[in-house]
């Protein structure tokens, strides 16, 4: 049994993701967990869709304790999903809604097989991928969403065709009914997000753009762009 995403209606909101990376806050170690804390209740507050956990550097107790108290930062009836990267097992332990997985980590279907021997709730499963054929690969697996980049660019380097492959990826013809949905990931702003959805990305993922911005503004933003598109 799949998790079913929230459907965008052509025009209308996006979905958007926060990547979470403590150590580009200031301050030492606790400074640095109290706001990405802070963080995460502010994008649940604003109504970003999901929330990637991703401070790969934790040792599994650590990030089982910073992954509860972010389960705990989202209040009860929230929208907002919030998926551990990688570990199936800190997801489980915590409460966390699902896993992000990288490309070169187990497919979605196998992740889902382990979570449902483990638990009754469905789990949402996102996957990042660089090219058309991990698109299709996370697709027919079964993934609930993935990740696109790097659009614009990674770790500060400019990818001039990443737009094209963006482009070319939301292209393909979809396995089974609707379209599993893409967002688009690597250096958005909200200068270049519209090129991002004109492209058929259903949504955005970021960490600079939420981490360093008021994200309540950021999303109003985003979401206005989308609506726009659609007149």
């Amino acid at each position: 049994m799949a998790y079913k995403p929230m459907e965008q209606p052509r025009g209308g909101p996006i979905l958007l993701c926060y990547i979470t990376a403590r150590k580009q806050f200031p301050g030492d170690e606790a400074e640095q967990r109290r706001r990405l804390l802070t963080k995460v209740a502010e994008c649940a507050a604003a109504g970003v869709d999901y929330i990637q956990l991703r401070e790969k550097d934790l040792p599994v107790r650590a990030l089982e304790q910073l992954a509860g108290q972010a389960v705990a930062a989202i209040p009860p009836g929230s929208k907002t999903r919030l998926l551990v990267n990688s570990r199936i097992d800190v997801a489980l332990a915590c409460g966390a809604h699902g896993v992000h997985l990288p490309a070169d980590n187990l497919a979605a279907s196998e992740a889902r097989a382990i979570w449902m021997r483990a638990s009754r709730v469905v789990p949402v499963i996102g996957v990042s991928t660089h090219s058309a054929a991990e698109v299709l690969s996370a697709e027919a697996h079964g993934a609930d969403f993935v990740l696109f980049g790097p659009v614009f660019e990674k770790s500060g380097t400019l990818n001039p065709a990443g737009l094209e492959q963006l482009k070319a990826a939301c292209q393909r013809p979809p396995i089974a009914g609707s379209p599993m949905p893409m967002l688009a990931l690597g250096g958005i702003t909200l200068g270049n997000a519209q090129q991002c959805l004109q492209a058929g990305a259903a949504g955005i993922a970021a960490i600079r753009l939420f981490q360093e911005n008021n994200v309540a503004e950021c999303v109003q933003r985003l979401r206005g762009i989308s609506v726009a598109g659609a007149r």
